[in-house]
């Protein structure tokens, strides 16, 4: 399958671009530590990302506390408030780009492709973590968990790229490692393609229906 028509790529950015868990597993367990709670590695962590900060922060919480303690709003707007201070000091402390993607970035921007990034991260986050790790050149438009009333499995923030950027949905494609990702895209009516390595919470991403999923980010050049 070749994507001809298109202009305009969408990226998801945690477990599609970049493999953050080991900067938000920090950031995690330092809050649960300032909370006096039980700490967790880094694999089951990544077990909890891909819904964006909150959903994080709730995880790691109901996780943590013990049964009679009160997961009340007001515990969890305390935690994640300690939970994003920590993070905003270590973005890119061990975060790294996945193999070939900063070579396939520059290949697409040199293809003449529109580059944008969908995420369920905090949009303040974005922006330092794509220019610490010197991406940041390659995406025309960003946009956050909270740039707009509704995230991604919504449709609205691609729908959304696509209206800022002036580019029909049936020109673009949305590049993601989760259901979130896909579901968007689906929901949208927007061609998807999947790539397996991410965070998707161990479940088979091929129940989504993805256009096409791959092993390695290098295979985009096969369709692009």
């Amino acid at each position: 399958m070749d994507f001809n028509n298109k202009k305009l790529i969408i990226f998801d950015l945690d477990g599609t671009l970049i493999d953050s868990v080991p900067d938000l597993a920090l950031a995690i367990n330092l809050t649960l530590k300032s909370l006096n709670l039980k700490e967790f590695s880094e694999d089951t962590i990544r077990a909890w990302v891909g819904n964006g900060a909150l959903a994080l922060v709730q995880r790691a919480l109901s996780s943590s506390v013990e049964i009679d303690k009160n997961l009340n709003i007001g515990f969890v707007n305390k935690a994640l408030k300690i939970f994003l201070e920590y993070y905003k000091n270590n973005l890119t402390t061990s975060t790294i780009l996945y193999p070939h993607v900063k070579q396939i970035l520059k290949y697409l921007k040199e293809k003449e492709y529109v580059l944008s990034i969908v995420t369920n991260k905090p949009f303040k986050f974005v922006s330092p973590i794509l220019k610490n790790l010197n991406i940041e050149q390659y995406f025309t438009y960003c946009v956050g968990a909270d740039s707009l009333d509704e995230k991604k499995p919504s449709a609205k923030p691609l729908i959304h790229v696509c209206e800022k950027l002036n580019i029909s949905i049936e020109n673009s494609i949305m590049i993601g490692d989760s259901k979130n990702d896909i579901l968007s895209a689906s929901n949208a009516k927007m061609d998807s393609i999947a790539v397996s390595y991410g965070y998707n919470y161990d479940e088979d991403i091929t129940k989504y229906n993805p256009n096409i999923i791959f092993d390695e980010f290098s295979l985009l050049k096969e369709v692009f």
